[in-house]
């Protein structure tokens, strides 16, 4: 049995016998940059006060109009999708190692894999990440060991969320995988292909392409993409899986298409649940299948002819092989990719289809509403799916303020005075009506 301390003195005697005078000492081999201060933690709660509280958290998350984006998204989820995946089959499954006791979950998550292979238009998809951006990260991963260069430079465009490139740069730190920041047009908000001159001859293993990007800025992802396979480097698109509805599909890009496409799946009936649990999708070209991370669920039949599901082209043990391991992600937020796996099915193409045209047609409303008041302006040119970034005159967040007076959650500010607005099908002409009458409104006040 462990020893316990149940007091002060039971402690301090713990801490005499191995050799130091305070709890700190414990974790003295951390580095002092990577320590923080304690949480204030609430005062004990027992289970009827914590479930009041935990209501009061939710109600305050659907209680605001909100057009905030910048990754993760608000759309209708119908009511069937949880009522199927919070059934006992999927909701306490786990990992389906067990082929004979898991082929519920593994025909789902096959089926899975066969919807996002179709969405990114690539042949073969795996089963799951944890979100977008440590998708990202292992594409990063996966097209370096592709890759058969002597370099590992990746470029990775200012237009990629800068949350999924802190998550890169954390996850490849100890790689020997150097980042190579690519600019934008200024004006348009995306990548100009005529500037990528001079990224060449950089060696580079791949390069990244946001579609859209984190302003919600269409790329010209042909350009893009035959110019880095011109480079001898992989693509690698990381996308909103809604917008492949209306958009090409990676697997389209350019004359070769894409090699490997990701993102977070968050859109595809996941709730907000603010912030998460999420899940990353990644997919890519047959080709580099023996480098995907995590698992693939394939198709197969006994002897007898029957149809079943399996764990394939990896072996369990693969996963915890440290170095050697394609990857290390074992388990996954598998529950989610089976939302999602119900959610599309609900919807079909053409659902999907209506929800990415609603969220265009809401942004551009919006868009044409908000850059008539005075002192708010678009910030880029370009072409946009249903995000887009408003420069006011104004603080952003005196008005970002004012508007949450007025239950509005106006957006994710990205400067002092730059704002990223999000509409999809969720709102309505009313809402949008409120939002810029609002917004009229204190526009129209001197701040001091």
């Amino acid at each position: 049995m462990p020893f316990i301390p149940h007091t002060e003195k039971d402690l301090q005697d713990m801490l005499s016998d191995i050799g130091i005078s305070s709890l700190d000492g414990l974790f003295a081999e951390i580095p002092e940059s990577l320590c923080c201060e304690a949480p204030q933690l609430l005062p004990a709660l027992n289970e009827m006060e914590v479930s009041r509280l935990m209501g009061e958290r939710a109600g305050k998350d659907g209680g605001m109009l909100g057009f905030i984006g910048g990754g993760a998204y608000e759309h209708h989820i119908p009511a069937a999708v949880w009522e199927i995946t919070t059934r006992g089959e999927f909701y306490s499954a786990y990992t389906p190692y067990q082929a004979e006791a898991s082929q519920g979950t593994l025909q789902v998550l096959y089926e899975y894999q066969s919807m996002i292979a179709g969405l990114t238009g690539l042949e073969v998809s795996n089963a799951s990440l944890y979100d977008g951006a440590s998708a990202a990260a292992e594409a990063v991963l996966m097209a370096v060991r592709c890759s058969r260069k002597k370099t590992a430079k990746v470029g990775v465009p200012a237009t990629v969320n800068p949350r999924t490139i802190k998550t890169i740069a954390n996850l490849i730190g100890q790689q020997g995988i150097e980042l190579v920041e690519i600019s934008y047009d200024l004006k348009k908000g995306c990548i100009d292909p005529a500037s990528l001159s001079q990224y060449s001859g950089n060696d580079l293993v791949a390069i990244i392409i946001p579609q859209p990007n984190f302003f919600g800025t269409i790329e010209d992802v042909d350009a893009l993409t035959d110019w880095a396979h011109g480079e001898g480097a992989l693509v690698i698109g990381v996308v909103n899986p809604t917008s492949l509805a209306l958009l090409k599909p990676p697997g389209e890009w350019g004359h070769a298409g894409a090699d490997i496409a990701c993102g977070d799946g968050q859109p595809l009936g996941i709730p907000l649940s603010s912030g998460g649990p999420y899940f990353g999708f990644l997919s890519c070209q047959k080709k580099w299948l023996r480098q995907i991370p995590g698992r693939v669920v394939g198709k197969t039949q006994d002897r007898d002819g029957n149809v079943g599901y399996v764990l394939t082209m990896q072996a369990r043990e693969q996963h915890i092989r440290r170095s050697k391991a394609t990857s290390n992600i074992c388990t996954n937020q598998g529950l989610m990719t089976v939302a999602a796996t119900i959610y599309l099915a609900l919807l079909g193409p053409s659902g999907l289809l209506d929800v990415a045209k609603a969220s265009l047609q809401n942004s551009q409303i919006l868009k044409e509403k908000l850059t008539a008041i005075p002192g708010v302006d678009l910030l880029y040119s370009g072409h946009t799916f249903h995000e887009f970034v408003v420069k006011l005159n104004r603080p952003v967040d005196t008005v970002l303020k004012e508007l949450y007076k007025d239950g509005i959650v106006a957006g994710l500010p990205l400067d002092s005075d730059c704002l990223l607005i999000c509409v999809t099908e969720t709102k309505t002409l009313e809402d949008m009506e409120r939002f810029s009458n609002c917004l009229e409104t204190i526009m129209s006040r001197s701040f001091s």
